[in-house]
């Protein structure tokens, strides 16, 4: 219970929980996901694609330039101006819920799910507010049949929804 200091009697004024276990080392994957995203980014923007061109780097994968304004895949490409402030809005909000959601768990592999799918979503934003659009590069494909080009930010995600949906199938003894 705290007390008032004037009063001297107890204080409504709620107390912040302390984070849970999860909490800080998955803000510091978030961290090194996000550094590391933008790291890779940069070097394929401004030393490996100037010119922009394709390296095949593989018979299956392939490194390309896009930029991508819309959202997964290239789904909303055609949004335009709305999508430019729209879209990491709507990334903030959700960052935001997760870093809500990362504070309360113990459970270290589900915060290290939190904190891929944060880390991704932080570096895609940042492309957004940087350049108006994603960097995607990395190009896969067989028999002609090409995956929509992604990048590191859109490989933690896709990891971290995995492992969330991992957790809640999986995890003993606890609600799912």
């Amino acid at each position: 219970m705290r007390w008032n200091a004037i009063s001297r009697r107890p204080s409504k004024v709620p107390r912040i929980p302390r984070p849970a276990r999860a909490f800080r080392p998955g803000l510091a994957v978030a961290a090194v996901i996000i550094a590391l995203d933008q790291l890779s980014k940069w070097w394929i923007v401004h030393r490996v694609m100037d010119p922009p061109r394709v390296i095949e780097v593989t018979p299956f994968f392939n490194l390309v330039m896009t930029w991508n304004p819309g959202v997964s895949f290239g789904l909303f490409r055609e949004a335009g101006a709305a999508a430019a402030w729209l879209l990491p809005t709507i990334a903030a909000v959700v960052v935001a819920a997760l870093l809500v959601w990362l504070y309360r768990i113990e459970r270290l592999f589900l915060g290290m799910a939190l904190a891929f799918i944060i880390g991704g979503a932080v570096g895609n934003v940042i492309d957004r507010i940087l350049y108006g659009a994603v960097a995607d590069f990395l190009d896969f494909h067989v028999m002609g049949f090409h995956w929509p080009a992604f990048n590191l930010a859109d490989t933690m995600i896709t990891i971290g929804a995995v492992m969330v949906v991992a957790d809640a199938l999986l995890a003993p003894g606890h609600k799912r």
